[in-house]
């Protein structure tokens, strides 16, 4: 779920409020993560819809 900053209290405050739902609050790093996995996904799509070139191991492991 994408929130905006200015709204994301709020949103907090009514959702721990609603005795179904638990919440956690996600570190910087695990946000960060989440982050990178979404991207990571983002491209694969592209790739399999061919709208974004893959590169294959080798030229990956060549980078590093």
């Amino acid at each position: 779920m994408e929130v905006k900053d200015s709204k994301a209290a709020a949103l907090m405050v009514l959702l721990n409020d609603l005795p179904y739902v638990k919440t956690k609050s996600l570190t910087p790093y695990k946000a960060k993560v989440l982050e990178d996995v979404k991207e990571a996904l983002d491209e694969m799509k592209l790739v399999l819809a061919g709208k974004l070139r893959a590169c294959d191991a080798d030229e990956l492991l060549n980078e590093l």
